[in-house]
């Protein structure tokens, strides 16, 4: 594996678009069992004195499970030229097909934690606080429920703490 473990002060990136455009697989689980999918919603940021990720995960999806249930999990990013695979892990489950052999994403441990050997870029995040989203907690009505919700259950967020950072060397 050709990563080296960074300070996370060191990078320089915009998170608007590496989240929002160019998305990242969230991973949870080990390298005996894990799921990933893809998501384009999250924050990167300081809270309680910690550097910090925020992502949203619906809990009909396969990777909630993996995520719910263990301390830790990776964010990964890609280049353009995986697109079609974070697409793919984005759009079937991981209880229909085996994503890894669809896309061929390569697993690799990371502080047992599981990503993959073509990411860019690993945070490994450890959970620190997790609330649930609410159609009762949006303080406008432009509509965001009915665009974004629709039938589909409200995600859980994850507050994590970044606790590793891993990029290709």
């Amino acid at each position: 594996m050709s990563f080296k473990k960074v300070d996370l002060t060191s990078l320089q990136f915009n998170p608007f678009t590496k989240i929002g455009k160019e998305w990242m697989l969230l991973t949870g689980g080990t390298m005996d069992s894990f799921n990933t999918m893809t998501a384009s919603w999250g924050q990167l940021g300081v809270l309680w004195n910690r550097n910090v990720l925020t992502c949203y995960i619906r809990p009909n999806r396969h990777t909630f499970g993996f995520v719910e249930n263990g301390e830790t999990f990776t964010a990964s990013f890609y280049g353009e030229q995986f697109r079609k695979a974070l697409s793919f892990c984005g759009s079937h489950s991981g209880r229909d097909c085996d994503k890894v052999k669809e896309t061929g994403l390569t697993p690799a441990e990371f502080d047992g934690c599981v990503a993959f050997e073509e990411a860019d870029m690993v945070l490994v995040c450890r959970k620190l606080y997790s609330y649930d989203l609410a159609e009762s907690g949006f303080l406008t009505d432009d509509g965001i429920p009915a665009q974004f919700f629709g039938s589909d259950p409200y995600h859980r967020a994850y507050i994590s703490e970044i606790v590793g950072v891993y990029v290709k060397e």
